[in-house]
């Protein structure tokens, strides 16, 4: 198994985002230090009531401070950008990165970023595939002609070409039966989301491994999943002190419309202990050591992306919780 952090890097309002962000790098070095292996990085625009600094600045700056971990988009949001910016802003991270880049990829779900972009939900989908189709191509072709719906490539050549050949690894993060049909069909791995309950899990992943069998493909060598993680010395510990951050983190995503595109038995308007029951690994080192095996044993999931510092949570207390996960987790997992 493998294991990515995720630095979200939401801060409150009324936070210092200046003194966030030099903790956040001080997060990835000792991360690197542990023994990690990648780090993570979401993107969200308009993203109150949190500041977040933007994916692909801060993967740069994780690629010259970290340089042995492998660097995750986790995810861009595909259907906003233009394709040659997108293909030449990644390929740049590759080269920077010595050729470690993961292209996380997702559709998104909230209007304020598609009416931001000149774009609507309704549209999210064919978009979707058409930037990743002219990506790739711009990634592996010297020559690119390509009309789509929102851009045209006229012999366009992409600047920087990856490192890694073909291409780096492709994972799409995705809800929705219809975007786990399209990650099984486009991607090299379905990022598995972070929201779903483990019998919608269960469920879907009969979906995957038969959509993948339709299009000829294995299931994938690496199949990552998304994770928030919070230990203690008891489980009730660990739901106390992250219950706060947690509930504060899953307020604003059912503002932001999250669950709505999720199946709709998954949504997140339940109690504390009924949202934490499936979604969260919290609890004792040996008790979320015992989750982890659980999900590789039940999904097939090997490349795990944990996210150990929760917004608002002081930052002793988020270096606490990575150290933790270092020292008791990641031994125990390389010993199962």
């Amino acid at each position: 198994m493998k294991f990515a952090l995720i630095l979200r890097g939401q801060y409150r309002q009324d936070e210092d985002i200046e003194a966030g962000h030099r903790f956040d790098l001080e997060l990835v070095r000792r991360a690197q230090a542990l023994g990690f292996d990648g780090l993570a990085r979401a993107q969200h625009y308009s993203a109150h009531p949190w500041q977040m600094l933007q994916q692909i600045p801060f993967l740069a700056q994780v690629a010259a401070i970290a340089p042995r971990l492998r660097i995750i988009t986790g995810v861009t949001l595909l259907p906003l950008v233009k394709p040659l910016d997108l293909a030449e802003q990644l390929a740049s991270l590759d080269v920077m990165s010595g050729g470690k880049l993961i292209f996380g990829a997702g559709i998104g779900y909230r209007e304020v970023e598609f009416q931001a972009f000149g774009t609507t939900l309704k549209e999210s989908g064919p978009r979707f595939e058409e930037n990743l189709d002219a990506i790739r191509r711009l990634w592996t072709e010297d020559e690119v002609t390509l009309r789509g719906t929102h851009f045209t490539l006229d012999h366009a050549r992409c600047s920087v070409k990856p490192l890694q050949r073909p291409m780096p690894p492709i994972w799409i993060g995705a809800n929705a039966d219809r975007g786990i049909r399209r990650a099984a069909r486009l991607a090299d791995a379905w990022f598995v989301n972070p929201h779903n309950t483990l019998e919608t899990l269960d469920r879907q992943m009969i979906l995957y491994r038969r959509e993948l069998d339709a299009h000829g493909k294995a299931f994938p060598a690496e199949l990552p999943m998304a994770r928030e993680v919070f230990l203690a010395p008891t489980r009730e510990e660990a739901l106390r002190v992250a219950r706060p951050a947690l509930e504060a983190k899953y307020k604003s995503y059912r503002a932001w419309g999250q669950d709505r595109a999720m199946p709709a038995e998954d949504h997140f308007d339940r109690e504390f202990e009924a949202l934490a029951a499936d979604r969260f690994l919290l609890g004792t080192p040996a008790q979320v050591t015992e989750q982890i095996l659980a999900l590789n044993r039940r999904f097939g999931v090997n490349y795990f992306c944990i996210g150990t510092h929760l917004p608002g949570t002081p930052h002793a207390l988020a270096m606490e919780q990575l150290e933790m996960f270092g020292a008791e987790v990641l031994p125990a997992l390389a010993g199962a």
